[in-house]
Parts: C-alpha cells; structure tokens; sequence
C-alpha cells in the first residue's frame, strides 16, 4: 500500500511538471509542433514580435527592423482576436483585429510576395497597380473587377478601396503616405516592414507576420523553414571558400550614385554569397553620392551589381551611353556586371520570399565551382 501511494504521488508530480511546461511555452510565445498555429515567433525579423495570453489572443508588437526613432517613434501594437471568440479582454493599448482576415488589400510587390507564398491571393481584394506585375492570376483578377486598383501613394481612391470591402490594409509606413484620408475610412491599417529588416531572411519571415492575420500560420512555418534551410545550407558551402571577390552596385542617375550602405540587407546577400561589398560602414539605408567618390571606392571591383528597369535588352554599350565613364571601371572591362531587368524578371513579386533563389544566383557568378554545372539563374545573370 505504501508502495502504491509513493508511485501514485509520483505520477501526479510528472503530470503536473509536463502540464506547467506546457503552459509556459505558450505565455513565452515559444513554437513548437502543439503551438505552432498559434503564434510564429521571429527567427531572423527584428521587426514584430508575438505573445500569446492565456486566452489564445495573440499580441503583435511592431518596431522599425532599423531601430530609427526619428523616423518612427511609435510602435504599432495589434491583438489578433479569433472570430469565433465572444468574450475578448483586450489590454487597452492594444488594437483589436479579429482573425482570420477574408479581404484586405496590399500597397506593394513585396507585400504581395508573402501571399504569394502563402497561396493566399484570393484575399487579396485591392493592390496599387499593375506596373511591372507578373503574376498571371492577379492580373486576370484586376480585369474581371476581383480586385480593385485604388491608385499610388498620395492618391489613393477611397470610394475603390471602400467597394473592396477590406477589413484590413496592409501599409507601408515611411512610403510617401497618403494614409490620412484611409484613415477616415476606419479602416484598420497594419504596418508591414519587411522592406527595412537588414539580412534576407529577416525579409523573407514576415510571411509569417502576414500569416498570423489571414490564418495560413501552419503553411507559414513550413514555407520559412524551407526558405531557411535552402539559404543556411548553400551559405555553409560559401563559408569554406579562399577568396571572395568584391562587388559593387548601381548606377548613376541625375547626376548622383544611390549606394546601399554596409548594413542593407543586399549587403548581407553579398557576403553571405562570399563576397567583399566595397562600402563597409553602418549605413542601413542608402545615400546618394557623386560619381568620383564611387569611382574611388569601386574602380578596381571584381563585380558589379545593377537592378534596372531598363526597355529592351540591356548592354554594356547601353550603359556606357547613359554614363561614359562606366567604362573606366574593371567589372565593365572585364564584362562582370551581374544584371537583373525588373521589366522581364518578377524581381519584387518574389525576392523577398526567395532569398535563397537570390542567394544563389550570386554564388553561380562569384563561385561557380560551388554549384551544378547546367544551374540556371532565376533573377541574377552575368551581363554578356
């Protein structure tokens, strides 16, 4: 009898230690195989992150990736509320979204990239327009009336994005604006930020961001893990190389160079897909400067980098004719400008959830040896 009691007692202590742990994985918003449709805890993305009260409401907080104050200094913060739920205590500063979200509207590619991902268009109701769209599906939909075009940024269309029906517009907050009159609507208006995490994979999990409002959190986690394990695993073949090349990027453009600074998330592509960017400083962003200070820092580069929307096919002699002095520098002589025209590649529609497509498009031009012979670039070429 004795024995019984000191096993029963034994078994109530496992079970009420199993129990706890299990209780306080989901207050810490920790994923596992049990939890994982209810929160997608960031990995790489600096910019939200999720807790999960006692009651299953998540709550969303929203930072700029970049930490720029000046620019932001406010934080957004949403508790997503399952529709079913009736008796929903909300803490106060929070801004009550209830999930899943049917009808929404995007305001750029790279947010159209998450639901693209996620295999989730048909929630989409409303985006800015069609320039440089790729996607079959989406455009067939903005032609039979599905999904509205509300105009550009500072001239948006209320009584479009009002026959849409949204419950919720997905914005991107230091774009040139026009959100004052959206606001009027009562619209609830969720701030995506992907566009400003600095590594590539920070960029890429913010479909689990978008996920967490539209109910795709199980796809979401399986998608990113993909993403990830295809980067991680090509970037530990780069890690064991000798020599990295070095790189630069852009063009001139009235009469100023825009560089991405040490910092940007490019800059990260670069040195993940083993080579040395020319500029290495703390820049996040990018800057605008003149053409004898780039010359300086990228005469002698082994590489150079160009994303343009350029009509027709693109050319060394196209480029030296928009700036005759391209040609002084090495990677135009040496024919070593890797090229991706935005006007015949879906480049913004699916980068930010293809880093590893991006990634190794790079390492085939800075480190061929490192993939199959017949590989076939996706968005990056070398420039013939």
């Amino acid at each position: 009898m004795k024995k019984y009691i000191v096993f029963a007692l034994a078994v109530v202590v496992v079970l009420l230690s199993v129990a706890c742990t299990g209780k306080g994985s989901e207050k810490n918003g920790t994923v596992g195989e049990a939890d994982s449709a209810k929160v997608l805890s960031p990995e790489y993305a600096k910019g939200f992150s999720v807790r999960v009260l006692d009651n299953g409401i998540r709550l969303v907080d929203v930072v700029d990736p970049q930490e720029d104050e000046d620019r932001m200094p406010v934080a957004y913060h949403f508790a997503l509320v399952p529709k079913e739920m009736t008796d929903a205590e909300v803490p106060s500063d929070y801004t009550e979204v209830r999930v899943p979200i049917e009808r929404t509207i995007v305001m750029t590619m790279l947010q159209l990239s998450n639901f693209t991902a996620l295999h989730a268009h048909d929630v989409v109701k409303g985006i800015t327009g069609t320039k440089n769209l790729f996607d079959e599906y989406i455009r067939e939909r903005v032609k039979t009336g599905s999904i509205v075009k509300i105009g550009m940024e500072g001239n948006f269309d209320t009584e479009l994005i009002l026959a849409a029906h949204p419950e919720a517009i997905f914005i991107s907050p230091f774009k040139r604006g026009g959100y004052d009159a959206i606001k009027e609507t009562g619209i609830t208006l969720i701030p995506h930020l992907g566009y400003k995490e600095l590594h590539p994979l920070g960029q890429a999990e913010w479909l689990k961001y978008v996920a967490m409002f539209i109910g795709k959190e199980d796809e979401a986690a399986r998608v990113f893990d993909g993403i990830k394990e295809r980067y991680l695993s090509l970037k530990a073949k780069v890690d064991s190389v000798d020599t990295r090349p070095t790189v630069f990027s852009g063009e001139m453009h009235g009469g100023n160079w825009y560089a991405v600074g040490g910092k940007n998330y490019l800059a990260q592509l670069f040195r993940d897909a083993g080579a040395s960017y020319v500029i290495d400083d703390d820049n996040t962003g990018g800057v605008n400067i003149e053409f004898e200070k780039m010359y300086a820092m990228a005469a002698n580069a082994d590489y150079w980098r160009i994303l343009n929307s350029f009509p027709g096919d693109f050319s060394y002699d196209a480029l030296k004719a928009s700036e005759p002095r391209n040609e002084l520098f090495k990677a135009f002589r040496e024919k070593r400008i890797i090229y991706c025209n935005m006007k015949q590649t879906p480049y913004y529609e699916l980068t930010p959830v293809e880093p590893d497509v991006v990634l190794a498009d790079l390492v085939a031009v800075f480190h061929p040896e490192l993939m199959a012979a017949d590989y076939q670039p996706k968005f990056y070429y070398l420039l013939k």
